[in-house]
């Protein structure tokens, strides 16, 4: 063995360390630098005590993590969907679309889970900051442009440009990674204005819904429900079929007996196509606007019903609409 290195292994496959390796990793330990310093369980051994198991806490933010707080005047309105493609992105855009005031999207999943990636219709390049720019209409959307391989990576968002500015995070990490993670997306989540959870009206739908909805309160406490909202894409409620509602637990019946809930509609050219630079259906503008002008001071029962039935021939917000195109002669 050469006095410069030393054999990791036996077997001609294995390699040598070199000697620079070792002392590298012998100053690591003398300075305390471990890649995990948390004890692993170990099998119970008559020679010694056993190691405490590991249990189940947040993560500690990362030296170079990113920080992030809202500007004087900013309104923060964080969408999480509580299952994958559940409609959270197209309900995130479509919240800042219906706004008045000046809006933005921040999507701040990785750029392999990107659900707004073709949702713009004007690029504006990278920002120096790391973060992708896109307007469509008058909403500019900002999107992470690396694979992240955790939500402590997401880079902090650009300073509001509008001392009014609504700023719509669409999370995209499921709630279990942000009630263990240290992060500034986490600590938006718990100071955010609102919390509007996106699910399904489906049997697991409501089960994920409810599992969100109990994990947000054990991490914020009981008062987050006064600003948390549900956005349930399907069917009108009346029309949900028998089982669905009471698939829930006991948080998701409380919220669904709110008031707080918004009943957005399924569309046939969205599930297929995404979100594209296409226009987005007047009807889901209509019942996402429900959310954005929802707030502490709204009278949940004059916003009750989306639709007024007497005027459902007029505006079925819940028809399928085929964005495809549509031939020009309908005779015949």
């Amino acid at each position: 063995m050469s006095s410069s290195t030393l054999n990791r292994g036996r077997g001609p496959t294995s390699r040598p360390y070199a000697l620079e390796e070792v002392q590298a990793a012998v100053r690591a330990l003398q300075a305390g630098e471990f890649r995990d310093a948390r004890p692993i369980t170990r099998a119970a051994s008559p020679d010694g005590p056993t190691a405490e198991p590991r249990t189940a806490g947040r993560t500690p933010a990362r030296a170079d993590a990113a920080d992030w707080t809202a500007q004087p005047g900013e309104r923060v309105l964080a969408v999480i969907g509580t299952s994958g493609s559940c409609g959270a992105s197209t309900v995130a855009l479509a919240v800042a679309l219906s706004a008045e005031q000046p809006a933005r999207v921040v999507e701040c999943c990785s750029a392999s889970a990107s659900g707004l990636a073709a949702a713009t219709t004007a690029e504006l390049g990278l920002h120096p900051t790391g973060w992708r720019q896109g307007r469509r209409e008058q909403v500019l959307i900002e999107r992470v442009c690396e694979v992240l391989a955790g939500v402590d990576e997401v880079p902090s968002p650009t300073p509001a440009a509008h001392t009014t500015q609504l700023t719509v995070l669409d999370i995209g990490w499921e709630v279990g990674q942000l009630t263990t993670t240290d992060s500034w997306v986490s600590d938006a989540v718990t100071s955010a204005d609102q919390v509007l959870l996106v699910s399904t009206a489906t049997v697991p739908g409501m089960r994920r819904l409810e599992g969100a909805l109990e994990l947000l309160v054990n991490h914020v406490g009981a008062d987050v429900t006064d600003r948390t909202w549900v956005a349930v894409v399907g069917p009108r409620r009346k029309k949900w079929p028998r089982g669905v509602e009471g698939a829930g637990g006991p948080h998701a019946r409380r919220a669904l007996n709110s008031g707080r809930v918004v009943e957005i509609p399924e569309d046939r050219g969205l599930s297929i196509h995404g979100l594209d630079s296409r226009p987005v259906p007047p009807p889901l503008l209509a019942a996402a606007a429900r959310a954005h002008t929802a707030g502490p001071d709204v009278d949940h029962d004059a916003h009750h019903d989306v639709v007024d039935e007497a005027g459902a021939d007029e505006l079925d917000l819940f028809a399928d609409h085929d964005l495809t195109d549509q031939p020009a002669d309908r005779s015949g």
